[in-house]
């Protein structure tokens, strides 16, 4: 599977940690590429800041009670979902080069799970190896 992941919203990032997961109790290979807003998610920590899309009134308070009922079933913090991810060798975190240059980043500035700074085409050369392909923005 390939994921493209354009937007730092909680429910993008957790779409594509509960897809990973359920791929890698398949033993399915996935592939996720973080771009634009959605590299946010792989600076440090940014996916455990990560908010739900709703209105901003709401938005605090709507985040924190789907955190605190994932925590009550058994899910850890998205920060370490990742890396539990990354440690299976079957799912590959990639940030885009392009966003990671725009918004004036560095490796050092990611999680150390990111597997590789990948640029557009070599994305799409995994993808199209890739049996099923979701954008996540």
């Amino acid at each position: 599977m390939a994921f493209i992941v354009g937007s730092d919203k909680f429910e993008k990032l957790m779409m594509s940690i509960i897809l990973s997961r359920t791929g890698v109790a398949m033993d399915v290979e996935t592939h996720i590429f973080f771009t634009f807003w959605g590299l946010n998610l792989l600076r440090k920590g940014g996916a455990d800041k990560a908010k739900l899309s709703l209105p901003p009134i709401m938005r605090n308070l709507g985040t924190w009670m789907i955190k605190r009922k994932l925590k009550k079933a058994g899910y850890r913090k998205p920060s370490e979902m990742l890396s539990e991810l990354a440690k299976t060798g079957k799912v590959h975190l990639h940030a885009c080069s392009t966003t990671l240059e725009l918004f004036g980043l560095k490796k050092e500035d990611l999680i150390p799970e990111v597997e590789d700074i990948v640029g557009a085409a070599t994305f799409l050369d995994i993808a199209a190896d890739a049996d099923k392909v979701l954008v996540l923005a």
